[in-house]
């Protein structure tokens, strides 16, 4: 079953903590909110499975339309309802970041920048140094426990957010927290910099095509992350915001990156909540050309920022890109990706 207390804290970081040597290390993050409660966010830096270092990712400039839905959500613990269409995380379906990007570490080894700990130290550090600063981790609430001191900063009540990593495709004892819609995640916000910075991280044990319900990973399907350049067909362009009135000619636009024709019979284009637009698939996908699939009613493309994501004859997910409403706001221009 999924998270029973999913959601996101909204506060400011002031002060860290790293933990060595342990079985199961984490990132120790106190944070303050706006009413003056206090929170710790435990961030796992090792993993009890094999293999046990975690992936990671980096957005040093994020962008991406759930920082909108964030600035609407007050300081301090807000729980979310799985499902799209909020400010959840989901990494699989929100294409949040390429999984092809992920990367490996230690989590805390002797010498500078060189592990997890020191990496989250850059950023994290940066916004405890910035008092206009405010981290948003999504992940399960603990406490709080009104008689029970903090273990790591000794504030009463205990109390704070875990469970900060991909929350879905896992194997094993983990299976039990499978869900969609309910992947943890770092996101600060340095408003005087206009900035963004967003920090993924996920186990390598976990799937990266899971049941759209249950988060479990799918039965006879290879669901190992993408290799960087490896995807033959990918979304390169989308017409958002076309020149004209309502119903728009919005269309998205596909490109065979490989050096072998693809078929996409029974392909479709989804936008975030859209049934999805078939791909024309007359011919082949010739190497190197392109193709505009124009969009029906039922899938259409939001002027405020949204998702799109191909799905191939099988309904598995290929390829997947966001835009904001920054970038969909130039009328008649093509947003590319």
């Amino acid at each position: 079953m999924p998270l029973k207390t999913y959601g996101v804290l909204t506060a400011r970081a002031i002060g860290t903590r790293r933990e060595g040597a342990q079985e199961t290390p984490h990132y120790q993050i106190h944070l303050t909110d706006d009413h003056g409660t206090h929170y710790r966010a435990a961030v796992n830096v090792l993993s009890q499975q094999a293999p046990a270092d975690l992936l990671y990712l980096v957005a040093d400039d994020f962008r991406h339309p759930v920082t909108g839905r964030l600035e609407e959500l007050s300081s301090g613990w807000n729980p979310l309802l799985p499902g799209p269409g909020g400010p959840n995380l989901d990494f699989v379906r929100g294409n949040l970041f390429d999984p092809a990007g992920l990367r490996t570490l230690p989590p805390d080894v002797v010498g500078p920048d060189n592990d997890l700990a020191d990496l989250l130290d850059h950023y994290v550090r940066r916004a405890v140094d910035d008092a206009d600063a405010r981290l948003h981790l999504f992940g399960a609430r603990f406490g709080p426990e009104p008689h029970v001191k903090d273990k790591v900063f000794g504030f009463l009540p205990g109390n704070g957010v875990h469970d900060i990593h991909m929350n879905q495709g896992n194997s094993g004892r983990f299976i039990g927290d499978d869900g969609v819609w309910q992947d943890g995640g770092l996101l600060l916000h340095f408003p005087g910099q206009s900035r963004w910075v967003g920090i993924f991280l996920a186990f390598q044990s976990q799937s990266w095509h899971t049941d759209d319900t249950t988060g479990r990973p799918l039965g006879g399907v290879d669901g190992t992350r993408p290799e960087p350049g490896t995807r033959p067909v990918r979304i390169v362009a989308a017409l958002v915001n076309p020149t004209g009135p309502a119903p728009e000619a919005e269309t998205v636009t596909l490109l065979n990156a490989s050096p072998a024709p693809v078929d996409l019979t029974g392909w479709r284009v989804v936008a975030r909540e859209g049934g999805g637009a078939p791909v024309p698939a007359a011919a082949p996908l010739a190497p190197g050309d392109s193709r505009a699939v124009p969009l029906a009613d039922g899938s259409r493309l939001g002027n405020h920022g949204g998702e799109i994501t191909l799905l191939d004859a099988a309904g598995l997910k290929v390829h997947g890109v966001s835009y904001t409403a920054e970038q969909a706001a130039r009328e008649g221009w093509s947003v590319v990706f």
